[in-house]
């Protein structure tokens, strides 16, 4: 897959505001905007993390706060069972 740079900007008219607050804004908006992309499955876990700058808990804790579920609800219970078998067999193998 072809990698792609996304530069999101808008502009809204505010009076003058404190460094620190403009910087938690713009903090926060990346973290939605990797967030929502996170909740369509446009990018990995693993790159969500590497995006915001935090661990796999950390992006864990981000994901239930915002309601995002760590599963792959279009997986079906068949295809689950697979993916349990393999990981089984690959275990025992390492054993």
């Amino acid at each position: 897959m072809a990698k792609l740079e996304i530069e999101v900007k808008f502009t809204i008219p505010v009076a003058e505001i404190p460094a620190e607050h403009r910087a938690e804004a713009e903090r926060k908006a990346r973290q939605a905007f990797v967030l929502e992309l996170l909740r369509q499955g446009d990018i990995s876990g693993g790159k969500a993390a590497q995006l915001l700058g935090v661990d796999r808990w950390q992006l864990s804790e981000l994901m239930f706060a915002h309601g995002i579920s760590p599963f792959d609800d279009t997986q079906t219970t068949e295809e689950l069972e697979g993916e349990v078998a393999d990981c089984l067999r690959d275990l025992q193998r390492s054993h």
